[in-house]
């Protein structure tokens, strides 16, 4: 008898998973131009950033759409103000506030069209020290954490954002720059094009929270995992992480978003819940607004991982580059001489081709994608580098 329990019970899993058909959701052609408020009001000595725009269409060919020109003010509960200024691009700053953690603030939006934005008064939340930014490496990759504490036991609710910059490598080095309709040996001083430094920023939502613990410690909580062939660590890696603290009502409205956001693709995953944040368009209550307000101080911490202090991984370079070949200097193909060829900024000379005499023949070549890495990033070593 169990056998046939054990057939039917696989009979019933091959229909169910059998049956399943492609779902193709319907995607609205109607653009209700939602206004989007990413921000936070920093009542420390970090600047108060804030960026507005409108919402797009998915099919649409424009990704961003700035609110320009806006009037944004920061409003505390003691009838203080706080102007931020317009830096173009939908970007609005004002520089460290230093005011009172023990009063209340909010944000008014005034857009170009005379509407008026309010966000709800909230407590400014005080986040405490970073405990440090650990990681740990595997077969996987690179695995970063945050830890922290609140002897006080007030804060209960974290958020994490993470700035990553990190030093990588053209392909091949060139020594060589096509300038003035000659070749001439590069300056690897001030036109080095071999060695660069890229960034990026929070990929993803992360949040935690102490409330079922006995006390206010977060221990080892997932920041980011970075694979062990990319480009970020086959060199240096560094990892500037701010620590807010939250109300409740901000981390349900965190939590909320990274399930609409990040775990959503199966039956099994969280389903889309509705947003609801704390900014209302004060004449008309019900025009959804996206984004919450909250307000407090900042923590901050950067460490910086070698490739040295890692296993040794295998890089996949983020291209597919062939060998260089070679362009002689009087070639005698009409339009196949070292000057026709790297004329066009595609073409990078890398290094000299020389007889047995030691004599300048040609150089390699290589695109630029594999020879020039400022295609990819910066130059420029960053201020803070190590």
């Amino acid at each position: 008898m169990r056998k046939y329990n054990i057939l039917f019970l696989v009979f019933a899993a091959l229909a169910f998973f059998g049956c399943k058909k492609p779902y193709t959701p319907e995607v609205t052609s109607v653009n209700n131009n939602l206004l989007v408020v990413d921000g936070t009001i920093n009542t420390g000595a970090d600047s108060t950033i804030f960026k507005l725009s409108r919402t797009v269409l998915v099919s649409s060919k424009v990704t961003t759409k700035p609110e320009l020109a806006a009037v944004i003010t920061v409003e505390s509960d003691a009838n203080e103000s706080y102007v931020l200024t317009d830096k173009g691009g939908g970007l609005y700053i004002h520089p460290g506030l230093n005011v009172s953690p023990t009063k209340k603030y909010r944000v008014r939006i005034r857009t170009t069209k005379g509407a008026i934005y309010l966000s709800d008064f909230v407590e400014s939340k005080v986040s405490p020290a970073i405990d440090s930014v650990s990681w740990e490496a595997n077969d996987v990759g690179l695995h970063v954490y945050t830890n922290t504490h609140d002897d006080s036991n007030k804060s209960k609710y974290y958020r994490w954002e993470y700035q990553e910059s990190w030093v990588f490598y053209a392909k091949y080095q060139s020594e060589f720059i096509y300038k003035d309709k000659n070749i001439v040996q590069r300056d690897l001083t001030t036109e080095n094009i071999y060695q660069c430094w890229a960034g990026s920023g929070s990929s993803t939502i992360v949040l935690a929270s102490s409330v079922k613990l006995a006390k206010d410690v977060i221990s080892k909580n997932p920041l980011t995992t970075i694979p062990f062939y990319s480009e970020k660590v086959s060199s240096k890696y560094s990892v500037l992480v701010k620590q807010y603290a939250l109300t409740k009502e901000a981390f349900d409205f965190w939590s909320a978003l990274k399930k609409n956001t990040e775990s959503l693709g199966s039956i099994f995953d969280a389903q889309p819940s509705e947003l609801t944040g704390n900014i209302h368009n004060t004449a008309s209550p019900e025009e959804p607004v996206i984004g919450y307000i909250g307000a407090g101080t900042t923590t901050s911490q950067r460490i910086f991982v070698s490739a040295a202090q890692l296993p040794r991984w295998t890089l996949r370079y983020p291209a597919s580059c062939a060998d260089p070949d070679t362009v002689l200097n009087n070639s005698r193909v009409p339009g196949f001489s070292a000057l026709d060829v790297f004329k066009d900024p595609a073409n990078v000379p890398t290094r000299g081709v020389y007889n047995d005499a030691g004599l300048l023949q040609g150089y390699f070549r290589s695109t630029r994608t594999c020879a020039d890495c400022t295609v990819r990033g910066t130059n420029k070593r960053p201020a803070f580098w190590q």
